[in-house]
């Protein structure tokens, strides 16, 4: 998701006013992480869980793209320093670091297909996660670039789903599968999971979103009564567990994504830690989570990855 574009501010000092809250805000959603690197253990780390999608073994914890493309779901001026901070040698580093603490895959779009692509020819050794929308041109140049696998994008699926024309993706899906490519479907719905369940697709996991966080003003109203309804993308905390439901339903491994709920659960240590834990004590263990990296003010990659290893080892 690119930037909003930026507001015009009628003076200097309202401007700067701006950058400060925008900053301010940034430095909040690291301060957590950095106390979860200080809790961490001195020790080399353990070893990465891992699950298997199709015959391609993929650690349980996925580098998401929204960070490095400037995509927050905060704020416009968040999107600013994470659009200023991610150069493309800074994505390429951040990505280094990521594979050091045992992270081998990398969801994006065909948009950083190319960066991926240099990553590899600079030494880099990591599985590359597609979610597109219905494009079929863009399947063969995956495929050739890499590709592993290709999901529905979320935004896409929801939509048609909403407007009961889900069937619509299924020839696009058809053609993942004729690429012998992984056939995914993105959403942010738990109905959409057990729809296409129902109907057998052939597909091969599910990238769900574990907050419903676009339903219309109008769903709140139905869903939350005559409550005041927040300004902006609304994550109530009841969500998750409807996801978790769906995804315990299906055999297939899903990928939970925005389990920090984009960044609100990030305020305090406590907060982080606990969305890793309760994640992983809900979704199944051939199930696997994508988390964004903005890794500014402190190591994150490690950080993410010693939770996924406490909480998503499976036990002996």
């Amino acid at each position: 998701m690119c930037p909003s574009a930026p507001d015009a501010c009628p003076d200097e000092g309202r401007r700067e006013f701006l950058k400060q809250v925008g900053a301010a805000a940034v430095v909040a959603g690291a301060v957590a992480h950095t106390a979860v690197a200080a809790e961490a253990p001195a020790e080399q780390p353990g070893k990465m869980p891992m699950i298997q999608l199709g015959p391609h073994t993929v650690s349980r914890l996925i580098v998401g793209a929204n960070c490095f493309n400037a995509g927050s779901h905060l704020s416009t001026f968040v999107n600013r320093e994470m659009k200023a901070y991610f150069t493309p040698e800074q994505i390429l580093k951040t990505l280094r670091r990521c594979q050091e603490v045992g992270i081998n895959a990398w969801q994006s779009g065909c948009g950083n297909l190319a960066l991926y692509r240099r990553f590899l020819e600079e030494g880099g050794k990591m599985h590359f996660l597609a979610i597109e929308c219905d494009n079929p041109a863009v399947i063969d140049t995956l495929k050739a670039g890499g590709c592993i696998g290709i999901a529905h994008h979320g935004e896409r699926t929801d939509s048609l789903f909403k407007n009961k024309r889900l069937d619509h993706a299924h020839d696009y899906l058809k053609r993942i599968r004729d690429a012998g490519l992984q056939v995914g479907v993105s959403t942010h719905m738990p109905d959409v999971v057990d729809y296409v369940e129902s109907k057998g697709w052939d597909v091969d996991y599910y990238m769900t979103c574990v907050y419903e966080r676009h339903r219309s003003a109008e769903a709140l109203k139905q869903l939350l009564g005559y409550t005041p309804i927040p300004i902006g993308e609304v994550y109530l905390r009841e969500d998750p567990p409807r996801m978790y439901k769906a995804m315990q339903a299906t055999k297939r491994p899903c990928l939970a994504f925005k389990i920090l709920a984009a960044g609100r659960l990030s305020e305090h240590p406590a907060m982080v830690d606990m969305a890793f834990r309760e994640t992983f004590a809900s979704i199944k263990p051939t199930d696997g989570v994508i988390v964004g990296i903005y890794d500014r003010y402190s190591d994150q990659p490690a950080e993410c990855a010693e939770l996924v290893r406490r909480y998503g080892t499976p036990k002996a």
